[in-house]
């Protein structure tokens, strides 16, 4: 059924559209990890428990598209890939806020477990997604920005900068 949806790419609705691009299993998952500063293919892998040729054919199909870019790096005496976000990966963020929000409203985890939370670097308290700091009132930047997933660890975890 993908070519159906992919009626929708040049289609005037741009929720169709994004569909075409956002709506495979796993991709949205991808865009998470590289937001979250993850880059080699391996790692994508192991962390997600994809197969090699899904993962591919995603990070493959988010080059084309624009929201990743390769850039080649030396892995002992070979060359390999790394996927980093680009401007349009980057413009992901609060689409990625709204579902950590759905997520939150709407699903529950098999084992309880701490809430996800955006922490402000520059004053290291948590607040919520979208533009000023609940705590101190400044502007939070990209840059500026940490998630804390409790699950995972309790550091916060720096936001990756797109590749200009």
């Amino acid at each position: 059924m993908a070519s159906d949806r992919r009626a929708h790419a040049g289609a005037p609705c741009p929720i169709g559209r994004a569909i075409d691009v956002l709506g495979e299993r796993w991709t949205l998952l991808i865009l998470r990890n590289a937001t979250l500063g993850m880059t080699r293919f391996e790692d994508f892998r192991s962390d997600l428990g994809i197969a090699d040729n899904i993962l591919s054919l995603r990070l493959t199909r988010l080059v084309d598209l624009g929201l990743f870019t390769r850039v080649p790096y030396r892995d002992g005496g070979r060359t390999r890939n790394e996927y980093r976000l680009t401007a349009a990966g980057a413009d992901m963020l609060p689409v990625l806020h709204a579902l950590a929000d759905w997520g939150h409203e709407h699903t529950r985890p098999d084992e309880p477990a701490e809430r996800m939370r955006i922490v402000h670097r520059t004053c290291e308290h948590a607040t919520t997604p979208g533009g000023h700091c609940d705590h101190c009132g400044q502007p939070v930047r990209r840059e500026e920005e940490a998630w804390i997933r409790p699950w995972r660890s309790p550091e916060p975890t720096p936001l990756a900068a797109p590749v200009v």
